[in-house]
């Protein structure tokens, strides 16, 4: 049963019967009978199918739930045992939004100094994306905003606010400036995050609200790129005060508070809902909680 539960969950990330087998490493006439059986078993439709994948049945979507929580606690459970035999070991995965990814290292180093024996992912995603992974297993922990979107059946562990700030050269126009406003900072040939980042998203509705159109000369979703095209002198962004320090930009690029309005976000560790958390989740959340007061001075 649990191997067809994880093909549904397959299908679910995939969208497709094709590279849901390819990631499960079966054919794929052997996925779609197992699926099959796991309809005959349940006495009802789970996939609308036809020639390709449509999507799931309003009773698919159920089971895909239940497929979720029964597999992520199976999962769970094996990490419990394998830490009773062998201590802490074990994978985790964590994604982080691009503005969270230069703070890392500070997650990291505190959970590897407690629990050597892990091994560890850090990948960057979008928010929604890490919300999504969480919930198909795909992640086991993701740092966030807490306060902008649906964040589902999560866990949350506050760690920092983001505060907004303009960032450029030491010998720009605003080079003797304690605060700018928003405003004055569209003024600017601004490199900002694509759209499809919730960064981008904040600020876009701060200069909506304040009703001030801009148009940047330069998008990306790397930070590197970003952060490249700072150290240039002629271009200008916008970013978290963390992240300015974490990054530890050259003496000829400076930060100024942005103002008119003053703008924060709440950043967090979440985790899916499971009791007991498995064991590498705990720690982490342990550590998380350990660091937020840190985080919090730095932000």
């Amino acid at each position: 049963m649990e191997e067809k539960l994880e093909f549904l969950l397959a299908l679910a990330r995939e969208k497709h019967f094709g590279r849901a087998a390819q990631a499960c490493g079966v054919s794929q006439p052997n996925l779609s009978a197992a699926i099959k059986q796991l309809e005959n078993t349940l006495g009802i439709p789970l996939v609308d199918r036809g020639s390709r994948f449509f999507g799931f049945t309003a009773e698919g979507q159920r089971v895909l739930e239940w497929a979720r929580r029964i597999v992520g606690d199976m999962n769970a459970m094996r990490s419990d045992v394998e830490t009773m035999k062998q201590g802490d070991v074990g994978h985790l995965r964590i994604g982080a939004i691009p503005t969270a990814l230069p703070v890392m290292v500070k997650h990291t180093s505190a959970l590897w100094a407690v629990h050597p024996g892990i091994e560890l992912t850090i990948s960057s995603h979008t928010s929604t994306d890490i919300l999504g992974r969480i919930d198909n297993l795909q992640l086991d922990a993701g740092i966030t905003y807490l306060d902008n979107e649906p964040l589902g059946r999560v866990y949350e562990v506050p760690l920092y606010r983001e505060r907004y700030h303009l960032v450029t050269s030491a010998d720009g126009p605003f080079r003797d400036r304690k605060s700018v406003t928003w405003d004055e900072a569209a003024s600017l040939p601004l490199c900002l995050l694509s759209r499809d980042m919730q960064n981008r998203r904040i600020i876009d509705q701060v200069f909506s609200e304040a009703g001030i159109d801009i148009h940047p000369k330069l998008e990306s979703n790397s930070i590197v790129v970003i952060e490249t095209h700072l150290a240039s002198g002629v271009w200008s962004t916008i970013m978290p005060h963390i992240m300015v320090e974490a990054l530890d930009l050259p003496s000829s690029i400076r930060a100024i508070p942005l103002v008119a309005p003053e703008v924060t976000r709440l950043i967090g560790l979440v985790v899916a809902q499971r009791d007991p958390q498995p064991p590498l989740t705990a720690a982490l959340i342990e550590e998380a909680r350990k660091l937020a007061p840190k985080l919090a001075e730095m932000a």
